[in-house]
């Protein structure tokens, strides 16, 4: 008997043969680094997402060194870290393709770097706030929600909601400045 059913020994033994090599298949297709081409705009997009994020971990454990990392108007340079990020990104990106630049493809690439960023500097704040430094979480949530019950996720929220806004208004913003433009005297 396999999985609940009655099935005879012989179909029971194809199976199995017939799935491992199904999933040697697989493998070795993945295995060849040369068949699995990534899309440039993808490798360019995690490699400065994750420079992004990095830049972005870094300055808080710097305000965190000075002691200076409950202060949340020092937050607003996490927008010009972002912005430098997708300004290089985008930048790059149109350096690389060339004549195959589109505004799509662009602003795409422009939007995954943000993004990716965004949830790692999240996913890094996350186990911060829950794990090495409970009382900074418990001092923001006192000084900015006194009058609410609301517990660290809410946090981690706003992170999350500031990080994919400036990522889509900077991706957007940017764009204009690289985009083709219409004018033949005015394309670089």
């Amino acid at each position: 008997m396999i999985w609940g059913f009655s099935i005879p020994i012989h179909t029971a033994k194809f199976i199995i043969l017939f799935k491992n090599y199904a999933f040697c298949k697989i493998i070795t297709k993945f295995s060849n680094i040369k068949s699995f081409k990534m899309n440039t705009s993808a490798k360019i997009s995690i490699k400065y997402g994750l420079i992004t994020a990095i830049l972005l971990i870094v300055y808080f454990l710097v305000l965190k060194l000075i002691g200076w990392h409950n202060n949340p108007w020092l937050r607003l340079f996490n927008g010009f870290i972002m912005a430098f990020g997708i300004y290089t990104v985008i930048k790059q990106y149109k350096l690389v393709s060339g004549n195959t630049f589109t505004y799509i493809n662009g602003f795409k690439t422009g939007v995954v770097t943000g993004f990716l960023a965004t949830f790692v500097f999240a996913l890094f704040m996350s186990i911060y706030m829950f794990h090495l430094d409970v009382e900074f979480k418990d001092t923001l949530l006192r000084e900015w929600f006194k009058d609410y019950d609301q517990g660290g996720g809410i946090l981690i929220f706003i992170i999350l909601i500031e990080g994919l806004s400036s990522t889509a208004i900077l991706s957007l913003t940017f764009m204009q400045i690289f985009k083709n433009s219409k004018n033949l005297s005015e394309n670089k």
